[in-house]
Parts: C-alpha cells; sequence; structure tokens
C-alpha cells in the first residue's frame, strides 16, 4: 500500500448527495445507472455512471445519499459526462456496496 501525505488527502472533496434520478445506462461497457445527485447549494447537482446494478434497483436509489469525490475532473464515459465520483467497496463476489452515512447528514457536507 503507497502511503500519502496529509495534504493530499485534504485535496479530495468526498462530500455527501442525495440520489435524486436514476435512469438505466444501456451504453455503459459493464452494466450501469445514470444519476443525477444533489449536493446542495454550494455545489449542486451532478451527473455520475454507478456500476451498482448487481445489488440496487434504480427505484430503491432515489433519495438514498451517498458518498462521492466532486472535484475530479469530469470524464466521458460513452454518451455521458460523469461530473463526480460515487465510492463504494467490492464484495468478493466483485458487486459494489454503496459508501453512505449511516445517519441523514445535509447534502453538501463533507467528510470529516
Amino acid at each position: 500500500m503507497q502511503t500519502i501525505d496529509w495534504s493530499d488527502f485534504e485535496k479530495v472533496e468526498l462530500r455527501v448527495g442525495t440520489i435524486i434520478e436514476v435512469q438505466e445506462f444501456p451504453e455503459a461497457r459493464k452494466p450501469a445507472y445514470k444519476l443525477r445527485i444533489d449536493f446542495g447549494d454550494e455545489i449542486g447537482i451532478r451527473k455520475s455512471s454507478a456500476q451498482i446494478t448487481d445489488l440496487y434497483q434504480a427505484q430503491e436509489l432515489v433519495g438514498r445519499q451517498i458518498v462521492a469525490v466532486v472535484n475530479f475532473p469530469p470524464k466521458q464515459i460513452g454518451p455521458m459526462r460523469s461530473e463526480c465520483l460515487v465510492t463504494g467497496f467490492h464484495r468478493e463476489d466483485g458487486a459494489v456496496v454503496l459508501a453512505r452515512p449511516d445517519s441523514d447528514v445535509p447534502d453538501g457536507a463533507r467528510l470529516a
């Protein structure tokens, strides 16, 4: 494992947002959803692609808070431009479990 300086970690903007819209993403190479996520007034709404179809149905994701990196540059993923990176953990079977707060916090809250 590579170590980083504290100053490196401070540069990463890990913020909480609420998923407000989920769409199928058939153009993706691996099964994925297109998400619209509300990060509050300071950051606003961002789009992302997330490969979380193994464990989550689209309708159950709306209204759920997640943790995402919001200060990476936008990345073109097929026909969509991803504006943040939704975080999660891989299980042994490869499925991704979302990283999320265990109780509600304000959208846009930064990881402490």
